[in-house]
């Protein structure tokens, strides 16, 4: 059974990834839970005034958050120690057309994101989420501003073919992408009758099926979405029908996020690939710079970067293979000493990256799919993945170090190799490492069902990380003192 310090942090997970359905909501939450703490919120757009012993973030695209705490005695050219994560999932999102009609229902047409295990997704309780664009005002003041919304109960549902109709489903699901995986969102002739009640005047609310009622003018939204979706998303967004510009949403499942198992000793989450790395490091952060006196002795700078778009390669003007993590730590160097690029290449050098990202544990089903030597077990500690092609950016300096500040605490790692026989995945750590000129780890907790609906992992490997984490925010610097490379 786990401490109370393992359930303190693992119950503050389990909010976290029920606050969390989408990338924006996740980092609306870490900016709730920065500012809470004394974070200065910056924005990008503006010149920034920095001072030693302070903490800030920003967000860019409300959908990456950069957070960063500086030592008071951090001078230009120092170096930054950075965990990094991301804030997406494999997901179906919302076409900018949806409107589907067949056979008698109302479907939403999805497209599908990242690398889904989508046979996953049928029979399942879903809702919407995202963020929308809403005008706002009148005449000359008119002015558009971005909504978070969420709607709670379930309003779709992907059903899958009674096997009566598909006998040959027992030798294996295939899913059709595109025909097969649209889910349903209400029945014509339901919807039909609401537009009647609706045309007598007896409903102000009723929804009609062509984008009307009695007082919504048609708009193009109104061809491109079903009424009663736009109904639903407007009222989330505490507006009128007219007022919704434009959106960005996508399916979610209802289902909480838990703490199960007999012994109480897993978490069973939508998105724990890789919303678990976000909260671990996000605390860690957090906690790190908590005191009055804790950055009194840091001369370098803590910083945590959770970046959207991951699961679909990084490249987006907010993903890792932006120039994001550039640019933060350009314009923190450059803050304290006039432009010069030598005293940021210096930095970079002294600096160290720990990529976050979520590890294969062994599946007892199919233990040939892990080799005999590196297989991840739940509850035995953080992951160091390895990969010779440098599909991670693990090597032997930047393993020594992340094992030395487990070995001081008592923490447990594992290492993984993927079989030579099957391709290995990869992660935000060799971009950032190539990008960015950078020393990286590759670690991530273990977990089973990765990029299904439903995923799993072990509580205790939450506090492992958490506290593994906070120790490399705290330690990092007098560690870095004594390892010498490149003499």
């Amino acid at each position: 059974m786990a401490d109370n310090g393992t359930t303190s942090v693992v119950s503050e997970l389990i909010d976290f990834l029920n606050a969390s359905p989408t990338a924006f909501h996740a980092v609306d939450e870490a900016k709730r839970r920065l500012k809470t703490e004394g974070f200065e919120h910056l924005s990008e757009k503006e010149d920034w005034k920095l001072e030693a012993g302070k903490k800030y973030f920003f967000t860019r695209n409300y959908s990456t958050v950069v957070a960063f705490a500086i030592g008071k005695r951090y001078v230009a050219g120092n170096g930054f120690h950075i965990v990094g994560a991301h804030t997406d999932s494999p997901c179906l999102k919302v076409k900018p057309t949806s409107k589907v009609s067949k056979g008698g229902y109302l479907e939403v047409g999805v497209q599908t994101y990242g690398g889904g295990l989508w046979h996953t997704w049928f029979d399942r309780d879903l809702t919407i989420a995202g963020r929308v664009i809403v005008k706002e005002g009148k005449d000359a003041s008119v002015c558009y501003s971005h909504k978070l919304v969420r709607v709670e109960e379930p309003i779709m549902r992907i059903p899958t073919l009674a096997i009566h109709l598909d006998r040959g489903v027992s030798e294996g699901f295939k899913v059709n992408t595109q025909s097969h995986l649209v889910p349903v969102l209400a029945t014509l002739v339901k919807a039909e009758l609401q537009k009647k009640v609706a045309d007598t005047g007896n409903s102000k609310t009723a929804l009609s099926t062509d984008g009307k009622n009695s007082n919504e003018k048609s708009t193009n939204d109104n061809r491109k979405h079903h009424s009663v979706l736009l109904e639903l998303i407007a009222s989330q967004a505490c507006c009128e029908v007219d007022n919704v510009c434009d959106f960005e949403l996508q399916l979610c499942d209802t289902q909480p996020s838990i703490i199960g198992g007999a012994m109480r000793e897993f978490i069973f989450s939508g998105r724990l690939d890789n919303l678990c790395m976000s909260f671990c490091s996000l605390k860690a952060l957090i906690d790190s710079t908590s005191s009055e006196s804790a950055l009194d002795d840091e001369s370098g700078v803590r910083m945590l970067a959770l970046f959207d778009h991951e699961e679909i390669g990084s490249n987006s003007a907010q993903g890792a293979g932006s120039p994001v993590m550039f640019d933060a730590l350009s314009r923190i160097t450059e803050s304290f000493r006039s432009s010069d690029y030598k005293f940021l290449e210096k930095a970079v050098q002294k600096s160290f990256l720990v990529s976050a990202d979520m590890a294969h544990a062994l599946h007892p089903n199919y233990m040939d799919k892990h080799e005999e030597n590196h297989q991840p077990r739940l509850h035995g500690g953080l992951v160091i993945k390895h990969n010779a092609n440098q599909r991670y950016a693990t090597n032997a300096v930047t393993s020594f170090i992340f094992r030395e500040i487990a070995g001081k605490h008592n923490l447990p790692v594992q290492d993984f190799v993927v079989r030579n026989d099957m391709p290995c995945g990869s992660t935000i750590g060799p971009i950032l490492a190539s990008g960015v000129g950078i020393r990286t780890v590759d670690v991530g907790i273990p977990q089973l069902s990765m990029h299904s609906i439903r995923e799993m992992c072990a509580v205790d490997d939450v506090s492992h990380a958490y506290k593994h984490f906070k120790a490399f925010y705290e330690e990092f610097t007098q560690l870095a003192e004594k390892i010498s490379v490149d003499m």
